[in-house]
């Protein structure tokens, strides 16, 4: 048998040296895969979307924040429901200058007798002021009436005969100085009495709660402009310029007079030719709005003691940013509310000062109004 050539193993010898570097490769391709990392891969950040916040309305901006209801200022503290409470205050020349009524929410001017004005201060809505309050005096009914009109508690020092029986046959909650609650005012020595009668909240609520009387009221409240709402409805006075304002409670009276501040935009009252300070501060009482209303005055005995008409209703004049309006003045359900053209007038947020003049042939003059 012929023994192969060495040309028939060439062809063997190739092809097996050809499976070599294949399996050679192989195993390089799997070894170089084995070593090697992969890459990071860039990946695009997931953004959740963007949800808007509502926009609220004025109504929920003005729902958000509790405003004082005689103010319409910002309610810093405790509950609106907090009852108010009405101190007489004593407006006789020896007794000025008082102590307090700038942090009076609303201030009542009204006749007592001979020509002299008593002042209602009704308190609220300022929980910081913890100094003194007075010269505290007597009461009328129609004093009464003024008083429960903002659900407050009555604090007082004596009264007429008509005033007591009121008091204490209705069961009024009052804290008077004469009769019931001494211990709750002191006098001051360095004034004659009776110009010298003072007390405080603290001492106010001592004796409201020695007494069991209610210390929360369904407290009224007035309307205000405010800038925020869509609904300007009568929020722009259209009246005549009222920069000054003049008024004569009776032919007997010590002038009462305002000034309008631009800056402020508040009204500076004066008294007698001098602006009406306060004790403890040494300044003058200011006004967010001035409210005349017009109601009858009758002299009731020989001592000269009124009945003054404070639920009737009738005519009022709104002062305010520099503008007088006429409108009226109604008792709805036991509280003071103000109308223009059949809408309720919008007071500025802030003091207000309620002048009541006599609504009679004289009235024309009781109250001027000019534009300085």
């Amino acid at each position: 048998m012929a023994e192969p050539s060495f040309n028939s193993y060439v062809p063997h010898f190739i092809q097996r040296r050809k499976g070599l570097m294949l399996v050679l490769l192989g195993l390089t391709i799997l070894l170089s895969a084995c070593n090697s990392k992969p890459e990071p891969q860039e990946t695009t950040p997931v953004v959740p979307p963007q949800v808007a916040e509502p926009i609220p309305t004025p109504e929920e901006l003005q729902a958000e924040t509790v405003t004082a209801p005689l103010t319409g200022l910002a309610w810093e503290a405790g509950e609106p429901t907090k009852r108010p409470i009405a101190v007489m205050i004593n407006n006789q020349k020896r007794a000025r200058p008082q102590s307090g009524l700038q942090q009076a929410d609303v201030l009542v001017e009204v006749l007592a007798e001979g020509g002299i004005t008593r002042l209602v201060a009704i308190y609220h809505s300022d929980s910081t002021y913890t100094g003194e309050i007075g010269p505290v005096r007597s009461i009328r009914p129609y004093l009464i009436d003024i008083g429960e009109s903002f659900g407050a508690a009555l604090v007082h020092a004596g009264g007429s005969p008509d005033g007591y029986r009121i008091l204490q046959r209705q069961n009024k909650d009052y804290l008077d100085e004469i009769s019931n609650a001494g211990p709750y005012f002191w006098r001051d020595k360095q004034r004659r009495a009776p110009h010298n009668l003072y007390t405080n909240a603290e001492k106010i609520a001592q004796g409201m709660t020695k007494k069991k009387y209610e210390m929360t009221a369904d407290v009224p409240a007035f309307s205000f402009v405010h800038h925020d709402r869509a609904d300007h409805t009568n929020a722009a006075m259209q009246g005549e310029t009222a920069k000054y304002l003049r008024v004569a409670f009776s032919n007997h009276s010590e002038l009462v007079e305002y000034q309008y501040e631009e800056r402020s935009g508040h009204y500076i009252r004066h008294m007698a030719g001098a602006p009406h300070t306060d004790k403890i501060s040494g300044e003058a009482l200011k006004a967010a709005n001035l409210v005349l209303i017009y109601a009858k005055h009758r002299v009731v005995d020989d001592v000269g003691r009124l009945e003054v008409d404070v639920r009737a209703g009738g005519r009022a004049v709104i002062i305010r940013d520099g503008q007088a309006i006429n409108g009226e003045w109604l008792r709805t359900n036991g509280a003071f509310t103000f109308k223009v053209n059949g809408q309720e007038a919008l007071l500025k947020p802030g003091t207000t000062h309620m002048l009541i003049i006599t609504d009679d042939k004289s009235s024309k003059d009781r109250a001027v109004w000019k534009a300085q």
